[in-house]
């Protein structure tokens, strides 16, 4: 009675067993799962979503030190490219084309023939004028001897002579006229297009322009400043706070931001300013020998001003603009970003110059704005003045990193997943409640 039983009772333990056996074996191999290389086991501690290590890192900023000095205050100011000379050319008879003598777009020298007219009228009114000049002529030779022996008076002899130069008056117009029919280049430049082709009926009633000469080297650039800068930089100097720069390098800068190869001068400044803008016209001259300066092109121009004392230079992609005015970022000694309200005087090169705001030693935000929001942690990257990194210090290269502190707390985490595995062994041989009833009827 008590062997079926206890057959019946013995073969459910060891199912029972092998189950908690397993299942122990998979909690075992997930806790080894989320050792140090997981994301949030007991053995590395600090790992998981909730923990220190899962937070993101600091962003990386550029920052450049606040430092005193002396700078040169410069004026970038818009402008026009103008050429040099202008001509157009122009028919001064009137006909039919026959034929262009040029090639458009190339340079041409003065004289040049350019286009021809149809001569022929003007080669018959050219001969006729010296048929009368010769007529003229003829009769003033033949009434000298008469007017010796008072064979005429002189009055008649008077006539002959000035209708002799009323003669060489009309073949000089009819030479003149017969040489306009070849349009010459009135100056040396660059001529454009064509504006009549041939078989055009040019000249009649008005000089009909032909083509248009340009002499663009040298070229000019006009510019305005306004009168209120040129006053406050007047005052700067009578106060002492400035000293008066020499215009002699004048900076082009194109419509990509890249400067001219030449340097420019500054030609005149204009004395009068102009009442419907407030403004002071100027002109500068800048070499184009190889013409890749056209003239109407927009350009920026920028020369230098004064010269200032103890100011605080600042590269102009540092400086923000907000309601309030102007601001730079800097990093403060708990390595967070703090903006700092500044007022600019002008420019310098491509940096502006501060005149309030900074005292000297603040480390500016000059590259990783966008990431660096008002008292969020930054990590730093310093720059020299030329806006290269500097090399990292030595003590800063010697610290331990949080990269080489994890390392090294894998092999505690990795000493304890063993003792998970070495519980579950014994779970097969534990006591179920069958094998404690056929003991107790034992």
């Amino acid at each position: 009675m008590i062997t079926p039983a206890l057959v019946h009772h013995t073969s459910a333990p060891p199912q029972t067993s092998i189950w908690t056996a397993f299942v122990g074996c998979l909690v075992a191999g997930a806790l080894a799962a989320c050792g140090p290389s997981g994301n949030g086991g007991a053995g590395a501690p600090g790992k998981g979503p909730g923990g220190p290590g899962s937070a993101m890192q600091p962003p990386e900023v550029e920052v450049m030190e606040a430092t005193l000095g002396s700078a040169t205050m410069t004026q970038e100011l818009p402008g026009r490219l103008q050429a040099v000379r202008t001509a157009q050319v122009r028919a001064r008879v009137e006909g039919i084309i026959e034929r262009r003598l040029f090639t458009e777009g190339s340079d041409v020298k003065e004289g040049s023939p350019l286009f021809r007219i149809d001569p022929r009228p003007y080669q018959a009114a050219y001969d006729a004028a010296k048929a009368e000049q010769a007529i003229a002529r003829i009769t003033v030779e033949r009434y000298t001897p008469l007017l010796d022996v008072k064979a005429i008076s002189k009055q008649e002899f008077d006539l002959a002579q000035a209708k002799l130069k009323q003669a060489d008056a009309a073949l000089m117009r009819a030479q003149i006229d017969l040489e306009n029919t070849t349009v010459p280049a009135p100056i040396t430049g660059r001529i454009g297009r064509e504006l009549v082709t041939e078989g055009a009926l040019v000249g009649r009633g008005e000089s009909t322009a032909l083509a248009t000469i340009e002499q663009i080297d040298p070229i000019y650039v006009n510019f305005t400043q306004s009168s209120a800068d040129m006053l406050r930089l007047q005052k700067g100097i009578k106060a002492g706070r400035m000293k008066s720069a020499q215009k002699t390098k004048i900076e082009l800068v194109m419509d990509d931001n890249s400067v001219y190869a030449k340097s420019g001068k500054l030609l005149f400044t204009d004395m009068a300013v102009d009442p419907a803008t407030g403004s002071v016209s100027m002109r500068a001259e800048f070499p184009n020998a190889n013409r890749e300066l056209l003239p109407g092109t927009f350009v920026r121009v920028r020369f230098p001003e004064a010269v200032v004392e103890n100011v605080i230079l600042v590269p102009q992609r540092a400086v923000q603009a907000g309601p309030q005015g102007q601001f730079v970022v800097v990093v403060d000694e708990t390595n967070k970003a703090v903006a700092v309200p500044i007022k600019t005087g002008g420019m310098s090169g491509l940096n502006f110059v501060v005149t309030e705001g900074l005292k000297g030693g603040e480390r500016i935000i000059v590259n990783g704005l966008q990431k660096a929001r008002p008292g969020t942690p930054v990590r730093m990257i310093m720059l020299g003045p030329d806006g290269k990194p500097l090399p990292a210090k030595v003590p800063d290269a010697a610290a331990p990193t949080p990269s080489s502190s994890s390392t090294k707390e894998t092999p505690p985490a990795t000493e304890q997943t063993p003792p998970a595995n070495k519980e579950t062994p014994p779970t097969p041989h534990a006591k179920g409640p069958a094998e404690t009833n056929v003991e107790q009827k034992k």
